[in-house]
């Protein structure tokens, strides 16, 4: 029906068709759900990714197929079963925005959890530092799951400390380079960090100091210029790291992921692959913790998708954290053990019951 204007009437009646509304309602449903998909949201999803076993080989590339952890100078021993470090696919913070139909599938599912994005990612982080963060914890982690290893073993791996980044502007830029293995301050040894922090805080701001560094094999000299924090103290403007000395090369290829929760993992993978025999036995173990150059096991995020990544990869058994079992009872998967595990001593113990069948005692979440 047409709009009617009544000739001299001083107000506009407007009449609808029944249908009107429908139509109305209609667009208006359209439109949101239009914007429901294009409007960022300050959420982040955890949701279950895949569990690779560091015990595999995989295509390096070039077509060849390259062992997840390589290790040259010392004898290795072939082994059967999986050892599987577990990951999360994270949706959602820097680079990576959700919608509103994302939370919606993910609070519709039992493996997803849902998090406002400061929950999980530093204020006003960008895409490309959360990924180099990420990628510094993952070198870490093979560093100490290195060390860890070895030392069970019997070997012994010194720690070194190096330059994991010169602030730029910082007095010492020019002189020390990331990467530098720092051997001495001043003329005191470069036992551990602690030392070197207590050299430098020995000169006065503003002076030049003597470091010597390890670079590229050789032993160099270097004279950088102190400065003064806000604080009073005296700094070089260098971010510290800990390496270890291993006695012969081990390498781990994980691809693209990041992040140090994978370090349990690769421990028991580089034992298992400088001892003769298999550890599991065959069984398919997964699991995830970080673990220090103590030997101990630290918590993690995304207990919850890592358990149901690790079933759906095959495993039968998970290590898990001590520190997580709260977040992880009543969640795991149909046909998944959990085992606890608060040190590197307490999964090897496991690994190797697992691996024998001796399963009864072992500790359970």
């Amino acid at each position: 029906m047409p709009v009617v204007e009544s000739r001299g009437a001083r107000h506009t009646r407007r009449f609808w068709p029944p249908w009107a509304g429908l139509a109305t309602g209609m667009f208006l449903a359209m439109v949101l759900a239009v914007l429901a998909s294009v409007i960022p949201l300050p959420y982040a999803i955890l949701k279950p990714g895949p569990a690779t076993d560091v015990l595999a080989s995989h295509d390096g590339g070039d077509g060849q197929q390259t062992p997840r952890i390589a290790i040259d100078g010392a004898p290795t021993f072939a082994t059967t079963g999986s050892l599987e470090f577990t990951t999360v696919r994270v949706e959602g913070g820097p680079g990576f925005p959700v919608n509103a139909w994302d939370l919606l599938t993910a609070w519709l599912s039992p493996a997803q959890d849902v998090y406002h994005v400061d929950e999980l990612f530093p204020p006003a982080a960008t895409q490309e530092q959360v990924a180099e963060e990420n990628k510094a914890e993952m070198a870490g982690s093979q560093q100490e799951a290195a060390a860890v290893a070895l030392r069970a073993l019997g070997q012994e791996v010194p720690q070194v400390v190096v330059v994991r980044q010169v602030v730029k502007g910082a007095p010492a830029e020019g002189e020390l380079q990331a990467g530098d293995v720092i051997v001495s301050i001043g003329g005191a040894a470069a036992r551990d960090s602690t030392a070197i922090r207590t050299a430098i805080q020995g000169v006065t701001p503003g002076e030049t100091v003597e470091v010597v560094v390890e670079r590229s094999g050789a032993q160099v000299t270097t004279h950088p210029d102190t400065g003064k924090a806000d604080d009073g103290r005296t700094v070089l403007g260098i971010v510290l790291g800990v390496d270890y000395k291993l006695p012969f090369s081990v390498k781990i290829d994980v691809g693209n992921v990041g992040g140090p929760s994978a370090g349990l993992m690769f421990s028991l993978g580089i034992y298992d692959k400088l001892t003769d025999g298999a550890l599991t036995g065959g069984s398919v173990i997964a699991g995830t913790g970080t673990i220090d150059e103590k030997g101990s096991v630290g918590p993690i995020g995304g207990i919850a998708q890592k358990m149901v990544g690790a079933r759906e990869g095959g495993a039968t058994f998970f290590l898990a954290p001590a520190d997580n079992c709260a977040e992880a009872a009543g969640r795991e998967p149909s046909g998944l053990q959990v085992v606890k595990v608060s040190t590197f001593d307490d999964a090897l113990a496991a690994v190797t019951a697992i691996g024998k069948g001796n399963t009864s005692g072992l500790p359970h979440c």
